[in-house]
């Protein structure tokens, strides 16, 4: 199993979400900012997609906010 670590910000609130089998999961975009700058000397950033299932998606929603 491959394992990636990703440090950056999220940009909206997550919110919790239940499918018809009464699964927790939670969706958001964390933005990354790359280690190298560009021409004009300024970082760029990446936006990945994160989605969250179970125990981790109700961690999640109770302590992230946007931002952090």
């Amino acid at each position: 199993m491959n394992r990636i670590f990703l440090i950056g910000r999220l940009t909206g609130t997550p919110e919790l979400q239940k499918t018809p089998s009464n699964r927790s999961v939670t969706r958001s975009k964390l933005a990354v900012k790359r280690r190298y700058r560009d021409q004009s000397g300024e970082r760029e950033s990446d936006f990945i997609s994160i989605v969250a299932w179970g125990r981790l998606a109700e961690y999640i929603t109770s302590y992230a906010c946007k931002g952090s």
